[in-house]
């Protein structure tokens, strides 16, 4: 299937395909040319998702059946958040009935894997760059997360790149329901011939590196479907968009775990707030494990409340396990903080926070990237405020002050979570941030009136995103 030439009935020019013909035969001069291999497929149980019941698929000597009802999350790790995404996903196909199946595509010994591999390190040192260089931010990181990935020319180019990782689905029967948390996934899922992909797209600002034509594509916002509708400003000329049948506003991808039990959750942060308990505080740090200077900075200032039994502070490292030593290191006191690095006394932990008072400040890192990314869902549910920057966990459902972005395409995503009213606007520097935890602190009724209105979004249907992704993959089956 040639996705490069023409993308969504719009014909792409002569220089761009030969781009995109030599970026793919660069890749293979690189890693070796298994477009003939034969990868058999088999799978594991995932420990950490042992809830959801959820099989990796894996290579093996051997092809093991799929199951009836099967319905695969295709990803990779890109940061945390396309992982963050899939787990939405399998929990809610857990939830309809169905099997998940996690498929990572930058997990396996092909190709395709090693070119994903290859790029998300680039990505993750530019992340790491643009907060320590404001140049690099400024002319780079900014302009090319903004508009050099909005260009459809740039769609073009990872279709054909994509075209590597069509010998992993080889063995895949092509009709199982297939949900996409990153293009890649997509775009390999549909250049080898499966029938029933949906492309769930993560962020707000539409780019043309969401691209999958052939797949549905499923948004969270009302701007985002615009953008994707029109494919305004994806090129100099006029673009045709997608078409109806192949985009859809779904609502926000959220795990089941955490829309079934919301109000019940909300309901017990009122009454914490109320009774002046310690508010809970939960930090995430990100996949790429930038922003380590920001950290400092916020964890110096929420010190004094934390000593004043006025803030507990949870603070979760994912897998940099540096960030947590840099802290050790520049935050006196720091070294006396509870350390978890056990996902089994973590997740007894949270339990007993539903009922227990807690203070103090709590750090969490796990080497295993599913606990990585798990602990701050488990955590989520038992905090009133979490800081993160405008990433997926914009959509999350619970009060969130956001760090300034990492990349411009999340600026769109600040924007959207303050209009909607459970967070805040993007705060820029050390000063911001320190003004508006100082506010959210001293002023309870700021959460209170966040809490509700998350309860009033979810009454309107918000957070049943990742259920229609899984609606839709099956629909025809």
């Amino acid at each position: 299937m040639d996705k490069t030439s023409v993308i969504f009935g719009n014909q792409i020019d002569k220089k761009t395909i030969k781009k995109a013909a030599k970026s793919k035969a660069k890749y293979q001069k690189k890693f070796g040319d298994d477009s003939k291999k034969d990868y058999k497929l088999g799978f594991e149980t995932i420990p950490t998702l042992d809830f959801l019941g959820a099989k990796n698929i894996v290579f093996k000597e051997s092809n093991e059946p799929f199951p009836e009802n099967g319905i695969i999350v295709g990803n990779i790790r890109m940061g945390f958040g396309h992982y963050r995404i899939s787990i939405a996903m399998a929990s809610c196909a857990k939830a309809l009935g169905y099997e998940p199946l996690w498929l990572d595509l930058a997990s396996f010994d092909a190709t395709g894997s090693k070119m994903i591999r290859a790029q998300n390190d680039l990505y993750s040192l530019a992340s790491r760059i643009s907060q320590k260089s404001r140049l690099f931010n400024r002319f780079v990181w900014e302009p090319l997360n903004r508009d050099g990935f909005k260009k459809i020319t740039y769609n073009a180019v990872d279709q054909k790149n994509s075209e590597n990782l069509i010998p992993i689905f080889r063995n895949i029967p092509k009709d199982t329901p297939y949900i996409a948390t990153h293009v890649w996934p997509s775009q390999g899922a549909i250049h080898a011939g499966m029938t029933h992909v949906v492309n769930a797209i993560p962020d707000n600002w539409p780019m043309a590196l969401h691209l999958s034509d052939g797949a549905i594509h499923t948004v969270q916002t009302s701007f985002a479907y615009l953008g994707y509708k029109t494919l305004d400003g994806f090129s100099k000329k006029q673009l045709n968009g997608i078409p109806e049948k192949d985009l859809k506003l779904v609502g926000h991808y959220v795990d089941h775990e955490l829309v079934v039990n919301l109000e019940e959750d909300n309901e017990r942060r009122v009454c914490r707030i109320e009774n002046n308990e310690p508010l809970r505080i939960l930090l995430t740090v990100g996949g790429a494990g930038a922003g380590a200077d920001l950290f400092l900075s916020m964890v110096s200032f929420l010190l004094p409340y934390v000593e004043e039994k006025k803030a507990s502070l949870f603070i979760n490292f994912g897998d940099h396990l540096k960030v947590y030593e840099l802290l050790k290191k520049k935050v006196k006191g720091f070294e006396h903080v509870r350390f978890f690095d056990e996902y089994g006394k973590l997740k007894g932990f949270a339990s007993d926070m539903k009922s227990n008072p807690i203070s103090g400040i709590y750090c969490i890192y796990n080497k295993n990237i599913f606990e990585a990314v798990y602990s701050t869902n488990l955590l989520m549910r038992e905090c009133d405020l979490m800081i993160t920057k405008p990433s997926e966990l914009v959509f999350y459902p619970i009060p969130k002050v956001f760090m300034r972005h990492i990349g411009g395409h999340e600026v769109y995503g600040a924007r959207y979570g303050a209009e909607l009213g459970d967070a805040t606007k993007e705060c820029q520097t050390e000063k911001e941030m320190e003004r508006m935890l100082e506010k959210l602190l001293s002023d309870k009724e700021i959460l209170i009136h966040m809490i509700h209105r998350i309860d009033g979004l979810k009454a309107q249907g918000y957070y049943n995103g990742a259920y229609e992704c899984v609606k839709l993959a099956v629909q025809g089956k």
